[in-house]
């Protein structure tokens, strides 16, 4: 006999255990839905997905239509008890036992399950067919040893014979998009690098008086209808498939509002890091690469702000298709510094349910310095520790701790520009340090529902022209529904007290008040994004801040925003 026949006879027993599930119905033009031809079906897409078919779909809309139900598979299982739809008593159980132990050519979907009742056309399964014999063809190579039968082959034969002019197809088109594809990498300017690019316009007007923080008579509201815009340009470059060089070039002349407004409290997340002018400049520049295949480490010379390496645990509200406003995004006393960060970070994943996030980040406009009270070291900074641990897929919780330094008349704030004037440097511009520490959850209670927020305490100290102390607290609850009216589309809602002072012993002077916020801020907002297409969103965004400043004195400062978002 042939050692190629051999070696065919050699790896096909358990194979054909899966395979041949499928040979009663090669004749028809598509599986009906029943329960035996549905796990038939599923057996060889899942085979697929991680391969052909994106190919496939690429190249065919229809071709992308009937396999679209495969774009959520998840990693590949190992173990067919990983599978939670899957039982024991199921008819084919031991042939996907032995797909999944000796050949490992299932993979799972993000949820856990196999979906094996689902049916599928001529399509599939020659994509399903051509993957199992591209599998069969590895193993022939490495001699696996077992018996079949001559039987066996002859169906193989006939499989092949029956779906000959549908593999041919998709090898045609197989074929076709491999020479797209090289004529794109031909005409590409780099071969490393790709460029993701992101524009948005804005649109917005503020409500109310102005809050009363500078003289008595100063509460006009004085803010006209105002448009602005801010263009992202990241270059993504990697040089291993595994790293990244992250250069992002921003250009923006979306305002700060609390200019017009008296208040930090009605600023928008989408406002430039940089200059307001318009003006082109960088705005971020850091690197990523894999240390182990548990640990991935940061390193960065701009812009390497915590929110880069540690999960801020908001991902629908505090997203780019999120809400407008600065607050709503996340815990700024843990995830924003207060400055534009220069300097290293790692995280490691002890298990999926278990994370490390860590990193020291210094003031770049500092630390490119060598004077006394400058440098990485001397100047303002950041020192950032989170656990990420996720008991279930549905629920992610994370313990956080900020220390932060900063020193005498630096312009700093210890709350990332949310919150109060006390809240942001209790003790003026003397040097102080903070403790932060912070709870932050999301919990998917269903695939249409999400619930998130953050919990905030910090402890401020004073280091220079005094011994004082403050505490400052903030939270916040976001609810996220994807796919509302329509799939693609996200509404949300936010209500939180922005950061404020409890407690405070310092003064500005002797006899003066202490800098507390006697009142209570809330911060209420409602969003809805309109997906037009995978690239264009727009966004009506609305929020209300009562009691700006944490002073009931001062009336309450509505909000209006159209944000308009373009990604290419």
């Amino acid at each position: 006999m042939p050692k190629v026949l051999w070696n065919y006879l050699l790896a096909l027993p358990t194979f054909f255990s899966g395979v041949l599930l499928l040979s009663p119905i090669a004749n028809a033009d598509e599986i009906q839905t029943t329960p035996e031809l549905t796990q038939q079906k599923s057996i060889l897409v899942e085979n697929v997905a991680p391969n052909l078919a994106p190919k496939i779909a690429q190249i065919n809309p229809t071709v992308e239509t009937q396999i679209s139900q495969t774009d959520d598979i998840g990693g590949q299982v190992t173990s067919v008890s990983q599978l939670s739809d899957v039982k024991p008593t199921d008819w084919a159980f031991q042939a996907l036992q032995s797909l999944v132990e000796r050949y490992g050519v299932i993979a799972g979907y993000a949820d856990s399950t196999f979906k094996g009742n689902r049916a599928m056309t001529r399509y599939e399964f020659a994509a399903g067919l051509n993957a199992a014999l591209e599998r069969l063809n590895e193993l022939i190579a490495s001699s696996t040893a077992d018996l079949v039968k001559r039987e066996d082959l002859d169906t193989l034969k006939k499989l092949q014979e029956e779906f000959a002019a549908e593999l041919t197809t998709l090898r045609g088109r197989v074929d076709l998009l491999e020479a797209r594809t090289a004529k794109i990498e031909a005409s590409q300017f780099s071969t490393t690098t790709k460029l993701q690019g992101e524009a948005i316009f804005l649109i917005a007007d503020t409500f109310g008086d102005r809050a009363n923080n500078t003289s008595a008579n100063d509460t006009q509201d004085d803010t006209q209808t105002f448009s602005g815009y801010r263009v992202n340009l990241n270059l993504q470059t990697s040089f291993t498939g595994k790293d990244q060089l992250t250069t992002g070039l921003q250009a923006s002349t979306i305002p700060n509002l609390a200019a017009t407004t008296g208040t930090h409290m009605t600023r928008f997340t989408v406002e430039g890091t940089g200059s307001a002018d318009g003006s082109l400049g960088l705005a971020r520049l850091y690197y990523r690469f894999p240390l182990t295949k548990q640990a991935t480490v940061w390193v960065g010379a701009k812009a390497l702000q915590p929110v880069v390496f540690t999960p801020t645990l908001n991902p629908l509200v505090g997203g780019a298709s999120g809400a407008v406003s600065r607050f709503s995004t996340f815990n700024h006393t843990v995830y924003r510094p207060g400055f534009e960060g220069a300097g290293a970070a790692f995280a490691y994943k002890f298990s999926p349910q278990l994370q490390l996030s860590a990193g020291y980040i210094a003031d770049n406009n500092l630390a490119s310095s060598p004077e006394s009270g400058k440098g990485v070291f001397g100047g303002n900074n950041l020192t950032i520790a989170q656990l990420t641990f996720s008991p279930s897929r549905q629920l992610d919780v994370g313990l956080s701790y900020a220390r932060k330094y900063f020193g005498n008349a630096t312009g700093f704030n210890l709350t990332g520009g949310t919150g109060s004037t006390f809240a942001r440097n209790p003790f003026e511009q003397r040097a102080t340090a903070s403790d932060n520490f912070g709870l932050e959850f999301n919990w998917k209670t269903s695939p249409k529902f999400h619930v998130a927020g953050w919990f905030g305490y910090t402890l401020a100290h004073q280091l220079s022209g005094g011994d004082n102390d403050a505490t400052i607290v903030h939270g916040a609850l976001t609810l996220g529904i994807p796919d509302l009216f329509k799939k693609g589309n996200l509404g949300g809602f936010v209500v939180g007290v922005p950061p404020k002072v409890t407690s405070n012993n310092y003064r500005s002077r002797p006899g003066a008040a202490p800098r507390e916020d006697k009142d209570t801020s809330l911060h209420i907002e409602a969003f809805y994004t309109f997906k037009l297409n995978d690239n264009i969103s727009v966004t009506p965004n609305f929020y209300v801040i009562t009691s700006p400043e944490h002073n009931s004195n001062n009336s309450p400062i509505w909000v209006g925003a159209l944000r308009s978002t373009f990604r290419f």
